[in-house]
């Protein structure tokens, strides 16, 4: 494999769609069934089905072919195992970060989309969210929904889509297009805050940053809407699509206001594989940082705690990232 854009994109939309269809599919088993659990999540029945399938595949036509993956995802052993079995280190060509289904709550119950997303970076240990090359994130719709969406980017050569009609199997060319908007005003804009834990603390800052934004609410007037979303792939979706303007998910650092000094809470945070997708948002134009501002340099591992923060497009970076910056020094989750 000389090349990420070569037949690995393919394959891993071949392999979206085959996991696509089987979870679509998949509607006579407990989807529900707890598993397992590992040290960032719950791992449910149609998790595990959807993983074992894109291990063996990425197994038998990447790793034998192409050169040695190490492949990352939430249930396997340690949360890496190296393919083909048996390989060294010292031998990796690619890591491979797989989240069977970004989004499993709300597909299982039938309420949202889930997401299939793999990353692609060109190095073994070490490797981080910056360099992933390969991205494709595949939507996996409700059983009731035909129509579905498959983005997927390559590093520096922009982003393509395509929606899908998974019942003929005829797709038409997607346009990707961030909304271009100046200002948050009359447009969706969320903050995370899916569990307990510091929702009251999410809620004051999000309120905080509309106000020093927008000024006070007029009475009876909305000034802007959210959307919790419980999929960090859904919501960059909706960043890319143009539905959104700014999501900001501040979990792995936010405090409980009596406790100050306490570890962040809530204890299910963001993790890398959540995010492996996020160079599609990047090349179609949407700002993705860190909660400093950076970029997302977390590692390519099951574990880490990752905070992110989306923005539609440069304007809205350049007005909405220092106030947000300055509400989080002075709540001191950032220095």
């Amino acid at each position: 494999m000389t090349h990420p854009a070569d037949d690995a994109r393919a394959l891993l939309c071949a392999l979206g769609d085959h996991v696509r269809d089987l979870v679509v599919g998949a509607r006579g088993m407990d989807m529900a069934a707890v598993e397992g659990q590992t040290s960032a999540d719950t791992i449910y029945a149609i998790d595990k089905v959807a993983e074992d399938v894109l291990v063996d595949a990425i197994d038998l036509e990447i790793a034998r072919v192409h050169g040695p993956v190490a492949l990352v995802a939430e249930g396997l052993h340690g949360g890496r195992v190296l393919l083909p079995r048996g390989t060294a280190e010292s031998d990796v060509v690619w890591t491979v970060i797989v989240d069977p289904i970004d989004g499993t709550r709300g597909v299982m119950y039938q309420k949202r989309p889930a997401w299939v997303l793999t990353g692609v970076a060109r190095c073994g240990a070490g490797a981080t969210l910056a360099d992933i090359e390969l991205a494709v994130q595949t939507e996996i719709p409700l059983v009731k929904q035909h129509l579905c969406d498959e983005l997927w980017a390559i590093r520096g050569a922009g982003a393509t889509a395509v929606r899908v009609n998974r019942l003929t199997g005829d797709y038409v060319d997607l346009s990707l297009r961030p909304s271009p908007s100046p200002t948050l005003a009359h447009g969706f804009a969320t903050i995370a805050r899916f569990f307990p834990g510091v929702r009251a603390e999410l809620a004051e800052l999000d309120d905080e940053i509309v106000a020093t934004l927008l000024g006070p609410p007029t009475p009876g007037k909305a000034q802007l809407f959210e959307d919790q979303y419980i999929s960090s792939a859904g919501q960059m979706y909706e960043l890319i699509c143009g539905h959104d303007r700014f999501v900001a998910d501040l979990r792995s650092i936010a405090k409980p206001r009596h406790a100050p000094d306490a570890r962040p809470g809530p204890a299910l945070c963001c993790h890398p594989y959540d995010l492996c997708a996020e160079l599609i948002a990047r090349e179609c134009g949407v700002v993705v940082t860190d909660e400093r501002g950076e970029m997302l340099r977390a590692p390519l591992s099951v574990d880490a705690d990752v905070s992110w923060v989306g923005y539609a497009n440069a304007t809205l970076h350049a007005t909405v990232a220092p106030v947000l910056s300055q509400a989080l020094r002075d709540r001191g989750w950032i220095a």
